[in-house]
């Protein structure tokens, strides 16, 4: 008798281990030799790259797989895909900074602005890589410099990503801190400010012409689009669809149908950071964003937060982006466990 229960403690065991070796993957993190690119992968498989290239305006994540290995960011500018939209070349991947900061736009920075207008526009550049590690997280650490046209530093940028990979799920933290190297102004704007551009199928669907003004008055048209889109925005306070757009919360998710597998992409805000808990800017063209300081627009003028550092003084932003991708959306209760296991 004995005997039989040391073995089915011992298989009990065996399979415990198992489903937790399955539950949570390795993370390798990895500088690509001669590129200014750093890859994160599961085995082979690629769940993202950290680009940070002299031709951007800034470094971003690109592109971000689902576990399923489907494609959740859009191609273009970078590796743009047949019918894909080609509006707001700006949006890139996975990124974060601020449309004004000092008076520049670091926001709508990209290599379609025209060279006389470029001294209007701010750069963040990337000047070394402090931590690589893999392991059940991965963890990438780097540093770079919130600059003008003359390269003039008004921000030092130390940035911490941490990767887990699960079955259904992959997990980016990002924890930025902007330290001013003069003082510093971050004039409540609407652009800004963790952001994502996602794929095709995720946006949600178009009937109209739409218009959007940037506050330089270029003019960006996004065309109707209604066949391929399958996406809706939910936040945690329940606002759905357009709805969401302006909305607080301290979380929100994007759910669309890629192929026959239901795919979320969900930003987590945490309690500290400033604002909290954030405006959510999301666009059915398939802009996904937290933007704590873009109060004046989304209040329609009755409350704004400008955010001020003087020299010497700095600001963390901390933000979790969850991509799931099941036969089910991720559920509220879910994401809000994984809420609680991020603020804490």
């Amino acid at each position: 008798m004995l005997n039989i229960l040391i073995r089915i403690t011992t298989l009990l065991l065996i399979f415990f281990f198992n489903n937790i070796a399955m539950a949570q993957q390795v993370v390798k993190v990895q500088q690509v030799k001669g590129q200014k690119k750093v890859e994160i992968l599961v085995g082979d498989k690629l769940v993202t790259s950290f680009l940070y290239p002299d031709s951007l305006e800034k470094p971003v994540l690109y592109p971000i797989n689902a576990p399923d290995g489907k494609t959740v960011t859009r191609g273009f500018p970078y590796h743009p895909i047949p019918d894909e939209p080609t509006d707001h070349p700006h949006h890139l991947g996975s990124w974060l900074n601020f449309e004004n900061v000092n008076g520049l736009d670091f926001w709508n920075n990209s290599f379609a602005i025209p060279s006389e207008k470029k001294h209007l526009y701010g750069w963040i550049k990337t000047d070394s890589i402090l931590q690589l590690k893999s392991g059940k997280k991965g963890i990438l650490q780097y540093h770079a410099n919130w600059v003008d046209f003359n390269n003039n530093i008004l921000l030092s940028e130390t940035t911490t990503f941490q990767f887990s990979i699960y079955k259904h799920q992959f997990i980016i933290d990002r924890k930025t801190e902007l330290k001013a190297v003069t003082d510093v102004l971050f004039k409540d704007s609407k652009d800004g400010m963790f952001a994502i551009r996602v794929a095709h199928e995720l946006q949600m669907p178009i009937k109209e012409m739409q218009q959007f003004v940037d506050d330089k008055g270029n003019i960006t048209y996004v065309k109707p689009d209604f066949k391929v889109p399958t996406g809706n925005y939910l936040t945690s306070e329940g606002k759905e669809g357009n709805d969401a757009w302006g909305s607080r919360g301290t979380w929100c998710k994007l759910t669309g149908k890629m192929g026959t597998d239901s795919v979320s992409i969900v930003l987590v805000d945490h309690p500290q950071n400033p604002n909290y808990p954030t405006f959510w800017f999301t666009r059915g063209y398939g802009l996904f964003a937290a933007n704590p300081l873009g109060e004046k627009i989304f209040t329609k003028g009755k409350s704004s937060k400008n955010l001020q550092l003087k020299k010497g003084e700095s600001t963390t932003f901390n933000f979790r982006m969850i991509i799931h991708s099941n036969s089910q959306s991720i559920t509220a209760q879910e994401i809000n466990k994984l809420r609680t296991e991020f603020i804490h």
